[in-house]
């Protein structure tokens, strides 16, 4: 069984950043089983009903402008998955919920940014889940319910958001201090998370310090409740714990049995 993961991709520099993240993501992908294929979930794909790329080989998207020439020039040309794709779509839609395939999308850089880290090589089958913003936390935990028998089939479910995101503080480079507004909102999600508070966390908006200034719209947290929806209920193991540009914590979670 992979169990669901759940990263923090930070910035698109964190290719090239000195960061103990960077580090921790290369590491990750040398300790894990390898998988059969890797069913991204990235904020950065947002549709109003959950689509499934299905391309024979994946583009690579630059969703991002004022950086540095060399990370317009990164590549990560992956295979893709039609036909898991479709399975997937299935798994949802037998959920009860809706699901449609995108044959034309590749993937956005909260996708291969972690995965260029993760598994240089390219060589494992990659396919995108999008997210539904507007539909907030229970949304996303139930469409991580459905996806739950793909633990057991080798498919890594990595869920790619960030644990805070309020870009509007980021300090480019600036300090690396950890502002309290901040702490206080990781430290609530961190103890939420390790004592299996469920429904806390889908309320984290209303119950959490400093929810919606660490988070001004959701799309960044969405896919950790896909990854603890497919968790199956188990408890979160908490991998990884850094912050970069003052404001942006890159914790990571593990959902395993």
């Amino acid at each position: 069984m992979l169990a669901p993961i759940f990263v923090s991709h930070g910035s698109p520099t964190l290719l090239f950043d000195d960061v103990p993240a960077r580090d921790f993501l290369r590491e990750l992908g040398r300790t894990l089983p390898r998988p059969k294929a890797i069913l991204v979930v990235s904020a950065h794909w947002e549709t109003h009903v959950p689509a499934l790329s299905a391309v024979e080989v994946n583009e690579t998207i630059h969703d991002f402008g004022g950086f540095p020439q060399i990370l317009f020039e990164q590549r990560y040309p992956a295979p893709g998955a039609p036909a898991l794709a479709e399975r997937i779509a299935g798994l949802i839609r037998a959920a009860g919920l809706p699901a449609g395939i995108d044959t034309v999308r590749g993937l956005d850089h909260g996708a291969w940014v972690p995965l260029k880290l993760m598994y240089p090589a390219h060589d494992i089958p990659v396919l995108q889940l999008s997210v539904q913003t507007a539909l907030g936390p229970l949304h996303h935990l139930k469409l991580g319910e459905a996806l739950r028998p793909l633990a057991d089939e080798g498919v890594l479910i990595l869920a790619s958001g960030s644990f805070t995101h309020d870009l509007r503080s980021v300090a480019w480079p600036g300090s690396n201090e950890e502002p309290a507004w901040v702490r206080e909102f990781a430290d609530w999600m961190v103890q939420a998370l390790a004592e299996g508070r469920k429904d806390d966390l889908v309320n984290y908006r209303r119950l959490a310090p400093n929810a919606a200034r660490n988070h001004p719209t959701e799309e960044h947290l969405l896919p950790l409740f896909v990854a603890l929806g497919a968790g199956a209920g188990a408890p979160a193991a908490h991998l990884h714990q850094s912050l970069t540009f003052s404001v942006l914590r890159m914790d990571a979670y593990a959902f395993a049995d």
